[in-house]
């Protein structure tokens, strides 16, 4: 992975050679606390994605884990390992670039929440670790420390496809609309967040926030959750959804296991950017938001 300069504010309007539409699919993953049952499951939806003409396939935060706590350490792998190794089969096998949600990743005598990419030839292109820990406490309705386990990411993370250049946060990383906004101005014109919001949060910002950030930054947003288990300890929302940059739900689950698929058109990103021109409307001389440390592939 390399680090990659700051573009010129045309690079946010340019469009791939190799065409205007692609189509991604979410999969929003029933997970148990059986991996092995977990990746099977992955890789049967993959290949059902990939079979409906998919291009791009994005699992959901924790996929091959319950997510919690108490359970990241012994679900935790190092990268390459059991659960990289089969997302790097099936990209391969499928021809797809794979966003492997999340698993709990080991290194170094220390946890993280970690993201990979895959191309289609199977070769690992990006991991991002969570930059953001989910430590919050909401009086009567949720106390979690993600912290208590878990170490923080310390970059920003953008792949290039031949379609065009995505931006990977995870979950709560979605809630620092910096992020967002840095993302959308090196390029990238699809953010990607696999994420487990619950039953307070969920209902409360899960589709707002990914419209807020579609909207500010004139990119598509997409979300994978995992399905909702009411007899898990933590109970995601669900709901995995794609924005479009005009800030409207092109294509939403529901609580259960699903797919969901939306076509990404660059055309209609490009024309929004055009009508309402933020980007070179930016006052640059009064604020500006800067990237100190990023990966890209």
């Amino acid at each position: 992975m390399i680090g990659c300069g700051s573009p010129s504010p045309d690079d946010a309007l340019s469009l791939p050679a190799f065409g205007l539409k692609f189509r991604l699919a979410v999969v929003q993953l029933q997970v148990t606390s059986v991996k092995a049952d977990n990746l099977s499951r992955a890789r049967r939806l993959v290949k059902e994605a990939a079979g409906q003409g998919s291009k791009v396939v994005l699992l959901p935060e924790c996929f091959n884990s319950p997510y919690g706590t108490g359970f990241f350490a012994s679900y935790a792998e190092r990268i390459p390992g059991e659960s990289t190794q089969m997302l790097s089969e099936i990209a391969k096998e499928n021809k797809v670039y794979l966003v492997g949600g999340s698993i709990p990743e080991e290194d170094g005598g220390k946890l993280y929440n970690s993201c990979t990419v895959f191309n289609p030839d199977g070769e690992l292109i990006l991991k991002h670790r969570k930059i953001h820990l989910f430590d919050i406490s909401v009086p009567g309705k949720i106390h979690f420390q993600e912290s208590e386990t878990l170490s923080p990411g310390n970059s920003l993370s953008m792949f290039e496809t031949p379609f065009c250049k995505i931006g990977v946060g995870i979950c709560y990383d979605i809630r620092f609309a910096e992020l967002a906004q840095l993302y959308s101005r090196k390029g990238c014109q699809l953010l990607v967040y696999p994420g487990a919001f619950n039953m307070t949060t969920g209902p409360a910002h899960w589709e707002l926030l990914q419209r807020g950030r579609a909207v500010d930054n004139q990119v598509y947003v997409a979300t994978a959750s995992p399905a909702r288990d009411e007899t898990a300890s933590y109970v995601a929302w669900g709901h995995s959804t794609v924005v479009s940059p005009w800030g409207e739900v092109v294509s939403k689950a529901g609580p259960e296991e699903a797919v969901i698929y939306a076509d990404i058109d660059l055309q209609y990103l490009a024309d929004i950017r055009q009508q309402i021109p933020i980007t070179s409307q930016r006052r640059g001389d009064l604020y500006t938001v800067t990237a100190i440390q990023e990966a890209s592939s």
